[in-house]
């Protein structure tokens, strides 16, 4: 009788586990889908254990190895769950944030129609008093008036005009 077992490696030092690249694993999964071969047949062949050659199919299955074999950087799905809940919240914060702005430039638009500020074209303003300022001595507030450049100017009351 032929012995066809497949010669015996001994792994000395001090790895004792054999390491195999998703190159490695692929072919050796592809291998049992070929017709009439099993898997245990297969395990045998390469010296693994039939449990770890099922475990690589189902990996397969769901696209772990294919994603190690183009390369690409494989990730905990509880790491990835994580990043998607953060950008979904982040996503969710910025909307509030735009929404939040949408409504102040309404109220401003609405609150400068009503003063009869100097209007859009004079005032580039990033708060909504700028064009109604508070004199250095504490007078009463103004309106503003637009030099040629357009830039709001206060202006200084009667009473204090020297």
């Amino acid at each position: 009788m032929t012995n066809t077992n497949p010669p015996i490696d001994v792994l000395s030092g001090p790895e004792r586990r054999r390491r195999w690249t998703a190159a490695e694993r692929v072919a050796i999964v592809n291998e049992t889908y070929e017709p009439g071969v099993t898997v245990s047949l297969v395990a045998r062949r390469h010296g693994i254990a039939p449990n770890q050659l099922i475990h690589w199919r189902k990996l397969a299955a769901q696209g772990a190895l294919a994603a190690a074999r183009r390369g690409e950087e494989v990730v905990p799905a509880s790491d990835y769950r994580a990043l998607q809940n953060q950008v979904r919240e982040l996503q969710r914060l910025l909307g509030k944030k735009t929404l939040e702005a949408e409504v102040l430039r309404e109220a401003l638009e609405v609150v400068d129609a009503k003063n009869g500020c100097c209007g859009p074209s004079h005032c580039r303003r990033t708060v909504p008093d700028e064009c109604r300022r508070r004199e250095p001595r504490g007078g009463p507030l103004q309106p503003c008036q637009a030099d040629k450049a357009g830039r709001p100017t206060p202006t200084r009351p009667a009473a204090l005009a020297g």
